[in-house]
C-alpha cells in the first residue's frame, strides 16, 4: 500500500510557534489553540472536538489499517479514504477478469461490499497523561538497559489497567524523546469492506511524474464500510454482522474553498523528527538518504520491467511498487531541498547556542558533554548508515532476500518439534506461506535479488558486507546473477507448493543446505547484530539525545510546544493558501485545480494521464451538476498551509463548523525538506475537493444511493 509521506515540520530556532505550525494533541486544544483556532474560523468548542462523555469529532476520525488515517461520512458506517491508502485492498480484490484497480467498482447494495482478508480501523477513545507515574520508576544513574526494563514493566501495568478485560487496544507512547508519556485507548474494527473505489486512472492521475507536484489533478479517493455484531461491537467477519452505526460521522458542505479559509485537520501523522540533530540530517543527505533512492530505483526499475509484460503480475507488484517509487521520489526530494536550505547548518548553529548553554556552571554535569556525544555517534555510524540503507532495500524489494530466512526460520524450529507441537504450530506457518507467495512472480524475484545482491556489494563494502555476500563477491567479481540462477534451481523457496511439501517432510537438513535460506539469513543478520561497541554507542546516544531535547526545552532555546508525530491522533489547523502564479495551472487563484487542466494534461493510453472517455464527455457537456463550483467550473484539487505527514494520508480536512470539504493526500515538492525545518511560504498540503469526490460517485459511477446515505450541510 503506499504510504505517502508529508513532512511539514520546523527549524529548531527561538521564534514563537505560528498558527499554521504544529500537530497538536486533542486534549490540549481548549488551553493551548482554541483562542488562535477561533481567530482563524472556527466555529466549534474544544468539547466538541475531544470530549470522552459525549460524541465529538474525534469519533468520527479512525486509523486505516495502521498507516493511513480515514473518516466516518454515514450513520451507517461508511468510511472515507485516499486511494492509495486502499490501494493494496483493491488489489487483492482485483483479477484479471474482474480488474477493480483499473476499472473501478462500486457496490450496487451491501451484499455486494467486498472483503478483503485483512483491513482494520481503529477508533479514538481516550488517552492521558501519565509521564510522572512513568518517569518517577527511572533515575539518572539507571543504565539504558535498566531505565527501559523500568518502564516496559511500568507501561504494562497502565495497559493492563485500561483495557478493560482486552476490550480495548492501549498504548503507552513517548513523546519528547522519552520525557514525557501518555497513554492511548483504542477500539478496533476488523469488518471492513470495499464499498466504492474510482478506476485507478482517475485515482492515481498522474502517476509517478506528480506525485508531490503542484498542480494536481488527483482523484485520490476510494470508500469502505465498517461492520459490527448486533450491539455494535467488533466482530470477525460474518454474513449476519450489520454496518457499524458511528457515535459521529462528518457532515459534508458544498460551498467549496477560497483564498484564506479556515482549514482544520485531524488525522494520525507517522513520523516526524523535529529534534533531529544537525549530525543526523548531515548522515541522511550524505549516505541514508543516497543508499536508499539507489536501491529502491534498482528494485523498481526490475518490477516495472515485468509488470508491463503481464497483467497478474502488474496487479501483484502494484501495491509494493506505489510504495517503492513513492519512498523513492520523497527521499530525493528530502535530499534536495535540506542541501538547497542549509537545515543542517541551521541545526548546529543551534546546538552550538546549546552547548554554551550546557557548559554554563549550574549545567555542565547535566548536559555538557551531550553536543559532542551526539556529534560522535554520528561520526562512527555514517558509514553504518549507508550500508543498511542498501541492505534495507535489498530486503524491502527483493522477497528472497527476507521471506526464506523469515519463513525458513519458522519451518527449522518445526522440524525440530513433535507431532503435537507441529500440529499446533502448522496453521500459523501456512498463514506465512500463504501471505508471502499471494504477491509472488518467481523469475521477477530471481532477477531483483541478483541485482540488489550486486548494488549492495558493491556499495555496502566500506563499512563491511555480510560474511556469505563478502565470499561470494570475491568468488564472482561482483556479478551475482550466475550465483542466483543455481540457487533457484535447487532451493525449495522458489514456489509456494515446494515449501508445504516440506511440512509434510520436515528435514533439518534441507534447509540447512538450501543457498537462498542461507543468504538470506545471512543478510538478515548482518542488519541485526549489535556488537558491543555499537550497542554501548547506541545507549549513550539516546541517553545524550534525551538530554538534549530536555535541556532545549528547559533553556527556552526551542519554542516547539507539541511531541514529534508518532502515529497517534493530532489536529493541525491553518487556511486555504496559494503558491506563487503558475503557469501550469488554468485557475485564476493558484489555489485550486480543476477539470479543465486535468483534460490539458490528458494523453489517451498513457498510463499515468490517460482519463475514463465518459469523464471527458462529462467535462464537454460541462455536466457538473451540484457539485460545480459558484463560477461554474468542477474543483478536483485545493491547496493548505496545514502541518501534516505521512499517516494523515485520508484525513478530512474540516471548515470551522466540522463539515468536511476535503481529503489531505500529498505535499508540494518544493517544501520536501519538511521533515526538520517548516518553510511558512512554501509548505502546502495538497486535497482532493469533497465536491469532485461525490461528482465521481455520483455522475460519474452512478452511485446515488451512496450520495443519499451521506448529510449534506444546507
Amino acid at each position: 500500500m503506499k504510504k505517502v509521506i508529508l513532512f511539514f515540520t520546523m527549524c529548531l530556532m527561538a521564534f514563537p510557534v505560528k498558527a499554521d505550525e504544529g500537530m497538536w494533541f486533542l486534549m490540549f486544544i481548549e488551553r493551548l489553540n482554541q483562542r488562535d483556532m477561533e481567530k482563524m474560523g472556527l466555529q466549534l468548542t474544544a468539547e466538541e472536538i475531544y470530549s470522552i462523555n459525549n460524541h465529538s469529532l474525534k469519533d468520527a476520525i479512525v486509523q486505516f489499517n495502521g498507516g493511513c488515517t480515514a473518516e466516518m461520512i454515514s450513520k451507517n458506517g461508511l468510511v472515507l479514504t485516499n486511494h492509495h491508502c486502499g490501494y493494496d485492498a483493491i488489489a487483492e480484490l482485483s483479477s484479471a477478469e474482474k480488474n477493480y484497480l483499473k476499472d473501478g467498482y462500486w457496490a450496487k447494495d451491501h451484499k455486494a461490499e467486498l472483503k478483503p482478508k485483512s483491513l482494520y480501523v481503529r477508533f479514538f477513545v481516550r488517552m492521558d497523561d501519565v509521564s510522572k507515574r512513568i518517569l518517577s520508576k527511572v533515575n539518572d544513574q539507571m543504565s539504558e538497559a535498566d531505565r527501559n526494563k523500568a518502564i516496559q514493566q511500568e507501561i504494562a501495568l497502565i495497559e493492563k489497567e485500561n483495557n478493560e478485560g482486552g476490550k480495548y487496544t492501549v498504548s503507552v507512547r513517548p513523546f519528547f524523546q522519552g520525557n514525557e508519556y501518555y497513554y492511548f485507548v483504542y477500539q478496533d474494527y476488523h469488518d471492513v469492506r470495499l464499498v466504492g473505489t474510482p478506476p485507478e486512472s482517475v485515482g492515481k492521475f498522474g502517476g509517478d511524474t506528480d506525485n508531490w507536484e503542484w498542480p494536481r489533478h488527483t482523484g485520490d479517493f476510494a470508500m469502505f464500510r465498517v461492520y459490527a455484531d448486533a450491539q455494535g461491537n467488533p466482530a470477525e467477519y460474518n454474513v449476519n454482522n450489520v454496518p457499524l452505526q458511528p457515535k459521529h460521522h462528518l457532515p459534508i458542505s458544498l460551498a467549496g474553498v477560497k483564498e484564506n479559509d479556515f482549514a482544520m485537520i485531524l488525522g494520525y501523522p507517522g513520523r516526524t523528527n523535529r529534534w533531529m540533530p544537525a549530525g543526523g540530517i548531515e548522515q541522511n543527505v550524505k549516505y541514508a538518504y543516497p543508499a536508499w533512492v539507489e536501491g529502491a530505483k534498482t528494485g523498481m526499475d526490475v518490477m516495472k520491467k515485468y509488470m508491463t509484460k503481464d497483467e497478474s503480475v502488474n496487479l501483484a507488484y502494484a501495491s509494493k511498487y506505489a510504495s517503492t517509487a513513492n519512498y523513492w521520489k520523497n527521499r530525493q526530494g528530502m535530499i534536495d531541498a535540506l542541501s538547497k536550505f542549509g537545515t543542517a547548518k541551521t541545526k548546529a548553529e543551534l546546538e552550538a547556542k546549546f552547548d554554551q548553554w550546557a557548559n554554563q556552571p549550574a549545567n555542565k554535569a547535566k548536559y555538557g558533554q551531550v553536543v559532542s556525544k551526539i556529534n560522535n555517534y554520528y561520526n562512527t555510524t555514517n558509514l553504518k548508515s549507508r550500508h543498511d540503507n542498501y541492505l534495507q532495500q535489498l530486503l524491502r524489494t527483493s522477497a528472497y532476500g527476507m521471506m526464506p530466512a523469515v519463513l525458513g526460520n519458522a519451518m527449522l524450529q518445526y522440524s525440530r518439534e513433535n507431532e503435537a507441537k507441529r500440529a499446533e504450530m502448522r496453521p500459523r506457518i501456512e498463514e506465512l506461506i500463504e501471505n508471502y507467495y499471494a504477491e509472488f512472480h518467481a523469475p521477477l524475484e530471481q532477477e531483483i535479488l541478483a541485482a540488489q545482491l550486486k548494488l549492495y556489494a558493491s556499495k555496502g563494502a566500506e563499512y563491511g558486507l555480510s560474511p556469505m555476500v563478502a565470499e561470494l563477491k570475491a568468488k564472482n567479481n561482483g556479478d551475482f546473477t550466475s550465483y542466483v540462477n543455481d540457487a533457484v534451481k535447487t532451493s525449495i523457496f522458489t514456489s509456494k507448493d515446494n515449501v508445504l511439501a516440506f511440512l509434510n517432510n520436515p528435514v533439518a537438513e534441507t534447509l540447512a543446505a538450501d543457498p537462498l535460506y542461507l543468504i538470506s539469513a545471512d543478510l538478515l543478520t548482518k542488519l541485526r547484530t549489535r556488537n558491543d561497541e555499537q550497542s554501548k554507542l547506541d545507549d549513550e546516544f539516546n541517553q545524550s539525545f534525551r538530554l538534549m531535547v530536555e535541556g532545549l526545552r528547559e533553556s527556552k532555546l526551542n519554542a516547539i510546544k507539541y511531541p514529534d508525530a508518532n502515529s497517534t491522533l493530532r489536529l493541525s489547523y491553518g487556511k486555504v493558501r496559494a503558491l506563487p502564479k503558475d503557469k501550469r495551472n488554468d485557475a485564476k487563484v493558484n489555489n485550486y485545480t480543476t477539470m479543465t487542466g486535468m483534460v490539458k494534461k490528458y494523453k489517451k493510453n498513457d498510463p499515468e494521464f490517460d482519463m475514463p472517455k465518459r469523464i471527458l464527455d462529462l467535462h464537454k457537456k460541462k455536466d457538473y451538476g451540484r457539485y460545480a463550483d459558484k463560477e461554474g467550473f468542477m474543483p478536483i484539487n485545493f491547496l493548505t498551509d496545514n502541518d501534516i505527514t505521512g499517516g494523515n494520508s485520508g484525513s478530512p480536512v474540516l471548515n470551522g463548523k466540522g463539515e468536511l470539504i476535503g481529503l489531505a493526500f500529498d505535499g508540494n515538492i518544493e517544501a520536501m525538506a519538511g521533515d526538520v525545518i517548516f518553510d511558512p511560504e512554501l509548505q502546502r498540503t495538497i486535497n482532493v475537493d469533497i465536491r469532485y469526490v461525490l461528482w465521481l460517485i455520483d455522475k460519474f459511477s452512478g452511485a446515488k444511493h451512496i450520495i443519499d446515505e451521506l448529510t449534506i450541510a444546507k
